[in-house]
């Protein structure tokens, strides 16, 4: 059997992954990051994108809104604003989320309300395409 490590995936509000992993590549907000067991230790950005977690050969993929990955030589905790693992998304409600986020933007009240509006659609618009793309 090949070497693991633990993996979590949280949010505040749940835990979206727990388990082993044989690698991870995760979206660093200065590029792409690729982890194997008894990694240096480190704290990094994650941006918006693909968490891929494999093990057994099998991939299993979890939506990151960004947030922060800590890797220990053992663990991995990412702790994201947003998480959802593949299986779990509902392209109806993405795309309400998109409208709505599209919605804020043009209706924005200020400068404060203009860039929360924007990181908003950012996200709702790149979790869309990342559906679409699990579709092909």
């Amino acid at each position: 059997m090949a070497s693991t490590m633990q993996v979590l995936v949280a949010t505040a509000e749940r835990e979206v992954y727990r388990g082993d992993a044989e690698f991870l590549v995760a979206p660093g907000a200065a590029g792409e990051l690729g982890i194997f067991p008894k990694h240096s230790p480190l704290l990094a950005a994650l941006t918006t994108g693909e968490l891929r977690i494999t093990v057994d050969g099998q991939v299993d993929e979890v939506f990151v809104s960004g947030g922060f990955i800590e890797v220990q030589p053992d663990m991995i905790t990412v702790l994201s604003d947003a998480a959802e693992r593949a299986g779990d998304i509902d392209e109806a409600a993405a795309i309400e989320a998109e409208r709505i986020a599209k919605d804020a933007v043009e209706t924005h009240q200020g400068d404060v309300d203009y860039a929360k509006a924007e990181a908003e659609l950012a996200m709702t618009t790149a979790r869309l395409a990342w559906i679409k793309k699990k579709k092909r």
